[in-house]
């Protein structure tokens, strides 16, 4: 595949997590779409980092990706804290953060 083929990739991925950041209401779709956005932002930093013939954007993904863990813990936690108490994902349910 050529570089170009991938930025493409990552714009498409990237705008398919921006539409369901944007149009859905549910939380672990949200997650997932923001979990999309951070891969399409992690390809395109390895295809800039390959074209160039250097590691910086390799390295810079792989922070991404221990951020994007971290995430994942903290966001998960968060999500089934809101489920428990209000029996819904929905993030209309949990709007106002008041318990």
């Amino acid at each position: 595949m050529q570089p170009a083929q991938y930025l493409a990739l990552a714009a498409m991925l990237f705008t398919t997590g921006v539409v369901g950041v944007l149009t859905r209401r549910n939380s672990i779709i949200i997650f997932m779409s923001i979990e999309l956005m951070l891969n399409a932002v992690n390809l395109t930093l390895v295809t800039f980092a390959r074209m160039n013939g250097n590691l910086d954007g390799q390295v810079l993904a792989f922070f991404v990706m221990i951020v994007a863990a971290a995430e994942v813990v903290v966001g998960l936690a968060i999500i089934m804290s809101v489920f428990r108490r209000k029996a819904s994902a929905s993030v209309d349910d949990a709007k106002t953060l008041k318990w």
